[in-house]
Order: structure tokens, then sequence, then C-alpha cells
């Protein structure tokens, strides 16, 4: 029996001005067509209709206005893009009923609007790509990518000539993929860019609709939408700004994993001067202390540099004494090597080798130390486990609890659980612990 597939929808297209808005057209149908749409070559027949405007003259921004109330008045269903969205007000005041303005370049908003205003009906032979996209990462968890780009210009680092400074997504672009991933078996989302706390300044933070309430391009508002949508919600690259004390009650109500990965780099405050860093180690303890105040079970995890250009042994010393009170739950640390480009690299007083390995060795030392302490207290705690990998034979499992990220943090390794699926989040009994994981069985 032949299999009935269903229609695609049609796309029609309208694109004035110059050749570059005709190149912009051109990359707008072909990631319509590869998402499956068919084009449609008159009003009659589509579902939706792209008009790519020209905003140049007054006169192009007339004929623009013009071609916007023809495809209304034969189609109705309208999305408008290019050089003249900037001026989104003019167009909606003559025009109140087109679905979407945007503007020149913005590929993912109109493609967005198109999915939005004329979604494509799930088939395995039409949606050869899957809605949430390839993964290279298991089912149950993945990456969600905020922003682009940064504005620090850290010593050490070369991201901003790499990829240049703060860019932010629109937060309904983001709210979207994420839906997606979950509709797809995504259980965790992960948030990264290169500086989380920041997202949004470069727009301003600029709300934008998103299931009929305004949400802020800013990073209190986007956690708390995101822990609407998936079960675990993990917030990486994030810088101490103020603003983030508001992140830590949304911990506490459970909407966002209690778990905060800040890059601190350092405490000296001559060794973070150096580095171009925020220098205020003190207010950041006193922070950390109110944070557990507030959400008891916060893990709080961050990276060190040691070996830095002009790292003294009393900056090394002070580093150790401010990590034995902040107590972090988890510690990474790296020692300095020059980067090509990097502005760390003309700065006097080389660490030599041999001291930045000592230095490295007796940092992780104390840090293994103070990840067994509080590992042992957790043990004849029931803890909340998410499965990452099932081994039926053994009947074993291994998982993380909500203090560990996949690759960088430590594991759950779980007893009496070959009944488990990769994906389930379980109530685990704590067993045993050792300097970086946990043992357990699944609560009865």
């Amino acid at each position: 029996m032949a299999t009935q597939l269903p229609s695609p929808p049609k796309v029609g297209m309208v694109s004035l001005g110059c050749p570059k808005n005709l190149v912009d057209s051109e990359r707008i149908l072909t990631k319509l067509r590869s998402d499956g749409y068919q084009m449609s070559p008159d009003y009659a027949g589509a579902d939706v209709v792209l008009v790519n405007t020209c905003g140049f003259l007054d006169s192009a921004k007339e004929e623009s206005l013009e071609a916007i109330g023809e495809a209304i008045a034969e189609n109705g269903r309208v999305i408008v893009t290019g050089c003249m969205g900037k001026e989104a007000e003019t167009i909606r005041d003559r025009f109140p009923n087109v679905l979407a303005v945007t503007g020149a370049h913005q590929y993912e908003e109109v493609v967005s609007a198109v999915h939005d205003a004329a979604p494509m009906p799930p088939h395995a032979f039409l949606n050869l790509v899957p809605d949430a996209g390839l993964k290279l990462t298991p089912r149950h968890y993945s990456y969600l990518k905020i922003s682009e780009g940064c504005n620090h210009r850290c010593a050490f680092c070369i991201i901003p000539q790499l990829r240049g400074d703060l860019v932010s997504r629109r937060p309904d672009a983001i709210l979207r993929e994420a839906e997606k991933l979950v509709e797809a078996g995504t259980r965790e989302l992960l948030v990264i860019s290169q500086d989380t706390s920041a997202y949004g300044v470069d727009i301003k933070h600029h709300p934008r609709m998103w299931h009929g309430s305004e949400v802020r391009a800013h990073m209190t508002d986007l956690a708390r939408e995101l822990g609407k949508i998936a079960p675990w919600v993990r917030l990486h690259y994030v810088y101490p700004y103020p603003h983030v004390d508001q992140v830590i009650p949304l911990m506490a109500e459970g909407l966002v994993l209690p778990y905060l990965d800040i890059p601190f780099q350092h405490a000296s405050r001559s060794v973070l001067k150096a580095m171009r860093r925020p220098a205020n180690e003190a207010k950041v303890l006193e922070r950390i202390k109110g944070w557990r105040e507030i959400c008891p079970d916060i893990a709080v995890r961050s990276t060190f540099v040691v070996g830095f250009p002009g790292e003294t042994e009393d900056d090394f010393r002070y580093l150790m004494d401010w990590l034995e009170e902040a107590q972090l739950d988890r510690v990474g640390a790296f020692r300095f090597e020059p980067v090509e480009g990097a502005a760390a690299n003309a700065l006097p007083d080389a660490v030599p080798e041999e001291i930045k390995e000592d230095r490295y060795a007796r940092l992780m030392e104390l840090t293994a130390r103070i990840s067994a302490a509080k590992l042992e207290a957790k043990v004849g705690r029931t803890l909340d486990v998410i499965v990452d990998a099932v081994d039926e034979e053994s009947g074993g499992a291994t998982g993380r609890s909500k203090a560990d990220a996949p690759e960088i943090d430590g594991e759950v390794h779980l007893r009496d659980a070959g009944h488990l699926s990769v994906g389930d989040i379980v109530a685990v009994e704590i067993e045993d612990a050792d300097a970086h994981d946990l043992f357990g069985v699944p609560a009865a």
C-alpha cells in the first residue's frame, strides 16, 4: 500500500532592492527549502508570503510598503524582513496584521517566523533533519548557546579576537530551541556562552513576546522561562555580576539546578589586576555565603590559573587560603600557557615551569581534600540523579547529581540499576564517596 505524504507548506517571496537583498532572499529560501518547505510562484498558492524590503531611499520605502499592502490584500499572511525592518513601528502602524517584522540579515528570525506561521507537518519523509537539529551529545542532555563573543579583555584570552564582542540571541529564539530540544528527548539543558551573566547587555535586554508574555533578554528572565521547559537547567560560565544573586532564589525554588559555574581564575588582587579581571575576592566570599543561606545545596564550580606571569608565592598562598575559606564544590586548574596573540605574553616575571607544576599539584591536593569532605557529607542522603549509562549485564549504571555537569565534574555510580534507562531522573540513596564520585543505589 502506497504511503500518502502530507503536503508541505508553500512559501511565496517578494524580493525588492539591491543584489545584496536578493542574496539574502536566496539564503532564506535555501534554508526554508532544506527544512522541507515548497516555493510558491504566486500569492494564491502560498501559505505565507515573505516581503524582503528595501529602505535606502524614501521612494524605495514607499515601494516596499506598497508591496506589503499588495501581499496582505492578495494573501493575508505576510512576514516582513529586510532593510525596512528597522522601521517596524511604521510597518505595523500601516499594516497591523503582518505576522512578523525582522531586520536585514536576520535569517534565524525570518525562518523561525515562517516555522511559527506555517509549521511543517511532522513526518519522517519530510523532516529529514530532526526538529532539534543534529546533535553530537547524548539524547538526554543538550548544550544551549545563548550568545556569542565577549566584551571582556582578559590578558590571557583571545576569544574576543576570534569571536568578536558579545552578540546575544533573541530570548524567544532561545526558548523555541529549548522547547524543540525537550520535545526531542532532552532532559537537561546546559546553558553556555562566553559570558552568560552578560546575556542581553548588547541588545539592552530588549523583551520579546513568548507564549503571550514579554521575556527580557536577561539571564534571570531566561533562566526562569527555561526552568518551565526542561526538567534540569544548568548554568555555565557565569561571571559574578550583582544580578547573579537574583538567580539563587530560582535555584531554591527548583526552577534551575543549584549549580553555578563561575570562572574566578584567581583570588590575589595583584594577579587579578594583571589578568584584567575584577578583583573583589572578599566580597565574593560574602556572596557565596549568602547564596548558601538561600540555597544550601548550591554547588559552585570554578577554574583557576596557576603560574600567571608575576604570580608570587604570597599570591599563591593567598589563593590557597581563599579556596580553604570558599570551600568550592568543584575546582579545575590550569598551568598558565602563553597563547599567541594574548596580552599576557608581554608581561614580565614569567613563572618557571617547575614552580607552576609545584603550585598546580598543591592546589589540586587541597581541592581534592575539600571535595572528598563535601562528598562524604552526602553519604546517607537521597539525591536526584540523571542516568547517563546503563550496563544491563552487570546491573550497574552511571549518572550525575545536580552538582555534576557532564564531562567536567564527578559521577554517581549505581548498583542494582539495570532496570533504569538513559535519561531517567531517579532518587538515589548515597552509600559511599571518594574524592570525586559518589556511590549508591536507586531508592525503593
